[in-house]
């Protein structure tokens, strides 16, 4: 097979279209949709459906992707291997985790970071869900419990400590609850059952205090946990954050504070083909350095 033409038609695959393809390749549509008729005929087998509203890959042109997807991934993260510098880590890195530890905890603390590794151009991607690392869609995931992939090494960042929350504002208006049974009477915002959450049991406030099995109900479902802070804050309900999420002095008030709420593992994890990486190994110095002076 063609190189080029195999490129080409792992951007339109990517892309869905071949207009858009075209456009992350700085070629015209004639000229795409040329070199993916011209691999068709040389494969002898059609590689995509053809509809008014995009392409739909074949069954041979699923097997096709699968496979040039896995090559420019593994190549992408050789090139990163043999041109990064050993005396001084330089290059791209990748660094996932999820929306609330990175907006809250891991992003103001990356200044540090990049004045002692000016050479590392960082690349943040906030998701609550897994990215695939073996896939190189990111080199490092901070993961709020542990890889379930055979190949990826993980190292045991920090414990996170959850505990519900309200506003002064709102507590002044529906009063301080006295036990777990009165968290009936209040309006509690908890994470949304339209996708996976970061971190399991997080909902815990709809458990605790009732009977086994028995839940009760939310006034406000919110898909991520930074937005449930900040409706906590505006003094819409109570609601349950990381501890690493409410800083000394602010005005957020823990509600039974004697309540044990789950806790939860980070891991430090990586690809196996990035052991001895030296932008792995200075970023995971840097986060084990960052978690013992902040005692998390």
């Amino acid at each position: 097979m063609d190189w080029d033409k195999l490129r080409i038609f792992h951007a339109v695959s990517e892309a869905g279209s071949f207009t858009h393809a075209g456009e992350v390749l700085n070629l015209s549509q004639s000229a795409v949709s040329r070199q993916i008729s011209a691999l068709e005929e040389s494969l002898k087998v059609p590689l995509f459906h053809r509809h008014a509203r995009g392409l739909i890959l074949t069954e041979q042109g699923e097997l096709l992707y699968r496979t040039a997807h896995e090559v420019f991934a593994k190549l992408a993260m050789t090139e990163a291997l043999l041109t990064e510098s050993k005396d001084r880590p330089r290059g791209v890195l990748k660094v996932t985790t999820t929306v609330a530890f990175g907006s809250t905890w891991l992003a103001p603390r990356l200044r540090l970071f990049m004045d002692v590794y000016p050479d590392i151009e960082l690349h943040v991607i906030l998701e609550d869900r897994e990215l695939d690392l073996s896939m190189r869609e990111a080199d490092i995931a901070i993961r709020m419990q542990p890889p379930r992939q055979a190949d990826l090494i993980q190292r045991h960042l920090l414990t996170v400590h959850m505990q519900a929350y309200a506003a002064p504002s709102y507590l002044k208006k529906h009063g301080l609850p006295a036990r777990p049974e009165d968290l009936d009477r209040h309006r509690l915002i908890v994470y949304g059952q339209d996708t996976k959450p970061p971190v399991p049991d997080v909902n815990w406030l709809l458990r605790i205090g009732r009977s086994e099995g028995a839940m009760r109900s939310a006034a406000l479902m919110v898909n991520n946990v930074y937005a449930i802070m900040q409706a906590v804050a505006a003094g819409a309900g109570i609601g349950a954050l990381p501890e690493f999420m409410v800083p000394e002095g602010s005005d957020l008030v823990p509600v039974l504070p004697e309540l044990e709420g789950p806790r939860i593992d980070a891991y430090f994890v990586y690809p196996e083909e990035l052991r001895g990486t030296q932008r792995i190994e200075v970023f995971r110095d840097f986060m084990l350095r960052q978690v013992a002076d902040a005692r998390l």
